[in-house]
């Protein structure tokens, strides 16, 4: 065994994503998966998370509590799930990869609070790519300042028809990044009826739930006679986990405090 090895929690285990992250994990030689957590009334619990995740038994069995040190904790989990992990992180001075979106502003609070005591990542997206560009996209709207005309920004984002939040955590944040830029006001959710000439101080969110799409965004610069988009589409759950994977890596040797994709890409 490499002692080297950075030992991992997967707060969420049994989940989607936590099972992936899991397969992706095991299969990097870097690190160890030493703990899978779940919630208490899990049907699982007590299972070996590699049946649940199909790689035959590791050894780690899903369980309710951490009991033993990790050097970092990945949540793929609900928002009162991470709130949870965020607590015990928080407490035990434990790195945290905080992957879990759709957050009421009193849990992203508990968040912040834990990041006093101990280094988390936290960003609406994991995924390499949209990060990526989400830094293109910050800078096409300070590009687009100013034009002539003005520009009107649309964002419209794809998700599978198991996803409870909308619009997504990751379409929200591309349009802070717009916003802050064009210094625009207003964001609209969707729109019906006569609602009259577009003003250009918005900005215009379009949620679709369609079938197991793992997640599309399109970020739309619409200017009189032409116009300007851009595209990231994620083909499998895996995106999301190496992102969080990297992202354990880069905040088990920071300190206290809140990081983001930004940080951890160098961007």
């Amino acid at each position: 065994m490499n002692q080297n090895q950075l030992k991992v929690a997967i707060n969420g285990a049994a989940g989607r994503m936590g099972q992936r992250v899991i397969t992706l994990a095991q299969q990097d030689p870097d690190l160890e998966v030493v703990a899978a957590l779940e919630n208490v009334a899990h049907p699982l619990q007590g299972r070996d998370i590699g049946e649940v995740a199909g790689l035959g038994t590791i050894g780690v069995k899903l369980m309710p509590q951490l009991t033993d040190r990790v050097d970092v904790v990945i949540d793929f989990s609900t928002p009162a799930g991470l709130v949870e992990i965020a607590r015990v992180c928080g407490e035990r001075q434990i790195p945290l990869v905080a992957a879990t979106t759709g957050l009421e502003p009193d849990q992203k609070e508990v968040v912040t609070t834990a990041a006093q005591s101990t280094p988390i990542v936290f960003a609406p997206s994991m995924s390499l790519a949209v990060n990526l560009m989400m830094k293109i996209v910050g800078d096409a709207a300070h590009t687009v300042k100013g034009l002539p005309g003005g520009v009107d920004v649309e964002i419209i984002e794809r998700h599978h028809r198991f996803k409870e939040d909308a619009p997504s955590g990751t379409a929200l944040h591309f349009g802070k990044i717009i916003a802050d830029e064009l210094g625009i006001t207003e964001h609209v959710h969707g729109r019906q009826g006569r609602t009259g000439a577009r003003p250009q101080h918005q900005i215009g969110y379009h949620a679709l739930r369609v079938g197991d799409n793992v997640g599309e965004h399109t970020i739309v610069f619409g200017m009189i006679g032409e116009s300007l988009e851009f595209h990231v589409r994620g083909t499998t759950r895996d995106s999301y986990a190496y992102g969080a994977l990297t992202a354990a890596k880069f905040v088990a040797t920071k300190g206290a405090g809140m990081y983001s994709m930004a940080d951890v890409l160098g961007l």
